[in-house]
C-alpha cells in the first residue's frame, strides 16, 4: 500500500498490509498534528496538506524500491493524508515489516526521512490566532 489519502490513516491497516509469516519485526511509524511548529513559536489549531498525486505516488513507490534494496526482504506501506486535519490527526504513515527488528527500524526511519524530503507533498499551518503559514517538506530527524 503506497497511497495519497484523503481520509484518516490507521495504523492497524498498515500492519495488515506489511506483515507476514516470514517477519519477526513490525515497525510503525505516525506522524500526527502537534499543537507547535518547528517554525514558528505560535500554538497551531489544524494543519492542511496537499499533495501532487501523480508525482507523489511514483516517488514513495521508488522510496519503497530504495529500502527494499538497502534494508534486505521487506514488507512496506506507506500513506499520506491530504485535506484539513486536526491536532492529533495521523497526517502520514508508514510500516515495514522484516525478518529482524533492525532492518524494520532502519528501512522505517529511512522511508519517512526521504519521505519528507522527496515526495510532492505541502503543509499550510493554521494558528490558533487565525494567520497561515505554508511550509516546505523537509528532512529532520529530530523533529
Amino acid at each position: 500500500m503506497i497511497a495519497i489519502v484523503d481520509t484518516a490513516i490507521e495504523a492497524g491497516a498498515l500492519i495488515t498490509q506489511v506483515r507476514t509469516d516470514a517477519c519477526g519485526a513490525v515497525v510503525t511509524f505516525l506522524g500526527v498534528v502537534r499543537e507547535t511548529s518547528a517554525a514558528d513559536p505560535r500554538p497551531v489549531e489544524r494543519i492542511a496538506y496537499e499533495a501532487y498525486a501523480s508525482m507523489a505516488v511514483p516517488e514513495m513507490e521508488a522510496i519503497a524500491a530504495e529500502a527494499r534494496e538497502r534494508f534486505g526482504p521487506i514488507e512496506i506501506a506507506m500513506v499520506h493524508r491530504t485535506g484539513d486535519l486536526a491536532l492529533g490527526e495521523a497526517s502520514v504513515g508508514v510500516a515495514v515489516a522484516a525478518p529482524h527488528r533492525a532492518a524494520a527500524f532502519d528501512a522505517c526511519e529511512y522511508a519517512i526521512d526521504e519521505l519528507k524530503a522527496r515526495v510532492a507533498v505541502w503543509k499550510q499551518e493554521r494558528f490558533r490566532d487565525g494567520d497561515r503559514a505554508w511550509r516546505a517538506n523537509t528532512v529532520s530527524k529530530r523533529t
